[in-house]
């Protein structure tokens, strides 16, 4: 078993790139495999997804001083421990505190990446970092905090040309932080062109928003009464910081898919909405509720259709007595029936690392998780936080969720509502000896963005429909490399096309071959 994972992560890195000079397959053209469907794509789907947090540093870059070929060792050996555990998604801080990961021309470069607020690193952070994951074929979820500034309350150390220190009408102190103010239209202005900014230059997989929106209660109101009363238009307080909050959702939502489609948007709000004895549409729980508190009305946002996927942040052990995990997961799942939005499980992996009680120091409790979420068609996978808990796996637990759930890679489900189609059947695939197994390759196929290969023992037919649970990897490129394969065994192989919205095609005719002896 622990040979076919490493095998899966193998294959992901032994993609073979472009240089293909066979012409792709046309809409147009005829399949080679008439009548053969393409695989279900309500089965076996899921987003498997690692959160990698940079600020504070704390899962990279872990050394803000160090040159840039040692942070770029770091950000790869993360996306390396997402590739053995089998998963599909990396989320990316780019955006931790009112800066950039990337060269913007509207905030200064993040203190995280050299130690030093607006000091350029030499290099296109962001860039990098998608090249490197799709390389991997890792969605890239862009991750931006929209409200906070900084972890500080002093103004004087930002950056000079930082959008707060030249807009100090904008930014309120509260809980030793800074943050703008919500409702101040020109905040969501800024919040809006720094998002697209990435969405038009950057070749991202979709837009992530955390829990942050107004700040977290620390005592003592959050000082906005003179922005309520310029802006607040006879709404109660509350109704209103909820209405800016939403115009924001809104608008970037609308924006982002005008722009690029294919680019999803997703949050990851606090696992409670509202309690049941507040609402009686809420959960039955007795926590924070994101609704009141944080003025996040994340049930809303599903039911008007402006969020791709709902992430609720569930980082509580299953029979909690104020949060129970299995009856939040109940709750939500409810909330997006009848909806196109995806919801994914936030899960706190670095509560099992921490170990602060006796749930959490059990390594199988986030497997538990996993398997109660199986009973629910509407949870479509998981997102860990954080990257760095996963690759340290105290007590095995990360081991134990790749062995339960993560054994095969899995394909991500269909960004429904979103329009594409699948891409044209390839056409041609062929197998042979490799000096590390098996290579696999195909002709490619026109607005394809990735290929799935299926491998099946022995012989089979030429054309047949795959088994989703024969999933061998799913690549970018024309060809990958089986080191899997063990000599002298015959397989079949299956290659599907899939589109960026994840559509995928009915399989070409396959290829049978016998892995070579020695």
């Amino acid at each position: 078993m622990l040979t076919a994972l490493t095998a899966a992560g193998a294959l992901a890195g032994c993609g073979l790139g472009g240089g293909d000079e066979r012409a792709p397959v046309q809409a147009g053209d005829p399949a080679e495999c008439a009548g053969v469907p393409a695989p279900d794509a309500s089965k076996s789907r899921e987003l498997r997804a690692l959160w990698i947090a940079t600020v504070g540093n704390l899962d990279w870059p872990k050394d803000p001083g160090a040159p840039p070929a040692e942070q770029k060792k770091q950000f790869t050996r993360l996306l390396d421990a997402a590739q053995r555990m089998n998963m599909n998604a990396v989320i990316v801080q780019i955006r931790p505190n009112s800066d950039a990961f990337y060269p913007s021309p509207l905030e200064p470069w993040s203190a995280w990446i050299t130690g030093t607020p607006g000091r350029d690193p030499g290099y296109d952070v962001l860039k990098f970092m998608i090249s490197e994951a799709h390389a991997r074929n890792l969605e890239f979820h862009a991750w931006f905090n929209p409200y906070r500034i900084a972890r500080h309350d002093d103004p004087d150390k930002l950056a000079d040309g930082s959008p707060a220190r030249e807009n100090p009408g904008w930014v309120r102190k509260y809980g030793g932080g800074l943050w703008y103010d919500p409702g101040i239209p020109q905040v969501r202005e800024l919040v809006t062109k720094v998002v697209m900014d990435v969405v038009g230059k950057y070749d991202i997989d979709a837009v992530h928003f955390d829990d942050y929106f107004y700040p977290y209660p620390e005592g003592g109101e959050f000082p906005d009464e003179a922005t309520y009363k310029a802006h607040g238009r006879g709404m109660s307080k509350d109704d209103w910081r909820r209405r800016n909050v939403d115009l924001l959702v809104e608008d970037l939502s609308r924006k982002i898919h005008q722009a690029k489609p294919w680019v999803q948007f997703g949050i990851s709000p606090f696992g409670v909405w509202r309690n049941k004895s507040t609402d009686p549409a809420g959960s039955d729980t007795r926590a924070l509720q994101s609704y009141d508190d944080i003025y996040a009305d994340s049930r809303k946002w599903v039911k008007k259709g402006w969020v791709d996927y709902i992430t609720p942040q569930l980082y509580w052990p299953i029979g909690h007595p104020r949060a129970d995990y299995a009856e939040l997961v109940d709750w939500w799942a409810d909330q997006v029936k009848g909806t196109d939005v995806q919801l994914t499980i936030g899960q706190g992996a670095y509560l099992v690392a921490e170990g602060q009680d006796a749930a959490w120091k059990d390594p199988n409790e986030l497997s538990r998780h996993l398997t109660l979420n199986d009973k629910y068609p509407q949870v479509r996978g998981d997102a860990f936080f954080s990257a760095s808990d996963i690759v340290e796996n105290r007590r095995g637990f990360a081991e134990r969720l790749r062995d339960d759930h993560y054994r095969r890679p899995a394909l991500r489900p269909v960004a429904a509502g979103r329009g594409g189609q699948a891409p044209p059947p390839v056409h041609d695939t062929r197998a042979g000896a490799h000096e590390d197994g098996v290579k696999v390759t195909w002709r490619p196929s026109q607005n394809a963005a990735s290929y799935a290969v299926y491998r099946a023992d022995g012989k089979r037919p030429a054309c047949a429909p795959v088994d989703p649970g024969q999933l061998l990897a799913e690549v970018r490129g024309s060809g990958i490399v089986d080191p899997s394969a063990e000599p002298g065994r015959t397989y079949t192989y299956y290659v599907t096309a899939l589109d960026r919205r994840h559509h995928e095609s009915a399989p070409a005719r396959a290829v049978t071959v016998t892995a070579p002896k020695g």
